[in-house]
């Protein structure tokens, strides 16, 4: 009687997974599809959410709604994705950030890799390092003579302790053997605006920030961080060769779901995703924000994002950058 029992506990058990098993071979999406995005509305997480769902909400013949859960440097709205159904229908946008933060939040209330699963990249692009009018520099060869000539006294303004611009100046300092002194802003506001009246003399941050004011003679552009020459920033040479060897970062944007999500949903959102990465008013809407379609296997993207994560912790380790407290 108890082995019948056991039996019947283990297949009611067992009956939720192949349900979803089931029904993941069949009609996906079966409801709208939650897309959480972990910042307030207007940055580039949020308008990049916005063009996907849009397209997603086309090919899939379902709503797919963008809700923004802003807070705790993401870790609210990652929570929310990490602890929803894992159906495919609850999937947060996410960007290079992402990493950068757990490289060094230790108490953060899910596993940022063993929580979630990639399901594809969006789109990459270059930060651009860029200095203060006022420094009588032209070139990354010329900022790096003098920050070796001067070393500290070259201030480096961030939108943040932990931020991707955080860790992409320390990094860059390492690979040029030179001392910058961080100076950590409230956003990229504020940054910009020190940048320009010459309170802080280098900054590296995202094209979206940046190109406007290099483009208009606020500051000047001395280079991209990606390893070689962007197209989005046409006329600035790669840093790796310009003084800071393999010097290389990259800023991406992409989706996750959900650990335990079925494959063959994640193998669906995926293929919907690149081929709306693939349409004409896609690249143009991308490239209008200073990035570029990164059409990826969701198994390809959910490696990368393991790896950087073990990447930043080994600059934050070199750099001695800790979270705030």
């Amino acid at each position: 009687m108890k082995a019948v029992t056991l039996a019947t506990a283990l297949v009611a058990a067992l009956c939720p997974l192949h349900a979803a098993q089931a029904q993941s071979a069949k009609d996906f999406p079966t409801k709208p599809i939650q897309f959480i995005v972990t910042s307030p509305p207007g940055g580039s997480n949020d308008v990049f959410a916005r063009g996907i769902a849009k397209k997603l909400s086309e090919s899939l013949g379902k709503p797919v709604v963008v809700e923004n859960k802003p807070g705790a440097t993401g870790s609210i709205g990652n929570a929310f994705v990490a602890n929803a159904a894992p159906d495919g229908h609850t999937i947060v946008m996410i960007s290079s950030s992402y990493t950068t933060s757990a490289a060094i939040q230790t108490k953060l209330p899910y596993d940022p890799v063993k929580s979630f699963v990639g399901v594809a990249m969006i789109a990459k692009g270059p930060l651009i390092l860029a200095v203060s009018p006022k420094l009588e520099v032209n070139t990354p060869g010329e900022l790096i003579a003098i920050a070796k000539f001067k070393p500290g006294e070259l201030n480096y303004a961030t939108s943040g302790v932990g931020s991707i611009n955080h860790f992409a100046t320390e990094l860059f300092a390492q690979s040029a053997g030179i001392k910058l002194t961080h100076v950590p802003y409230k956003g990229m506001g504020p940054a910009v605006s020190d940048l320009i009246a010459g309170h802080v003399q280098v900054l590296i941050a995202s094209a979206p920030s940046m190109l406007a004011q290099v483009k208009g003679g606020k500051v000047k552009g001395l280079g991209v961080t990606t390893f070689v020459p962007s197209p989005i920033a046409p006329g600035l040479p790669a840093l790796a060769t310009t003084g800071a060897k393999g010097y290389e970062v990259e800023l991406w944007w992409g989706v996750l779901a959900p650990a335990a999500t079925p494959k063959d949903i994640v193998a669906k959102l995926n293929a919907e995703i690149n081929k709306a990465l693939a349409t004409p008013e896609v690249r143009e809407f991308l490239s209008r924000e200073g990035a570029e379609p990164a059409p990826m296997p969701a198994e390809a993207f959910t490696a990368l994002i393991a790896s950087d994560i073990e990447r930043w912790k080994r600059v934050a380790q070199t750099a001695g950058i800790k979270p705030e407290q």
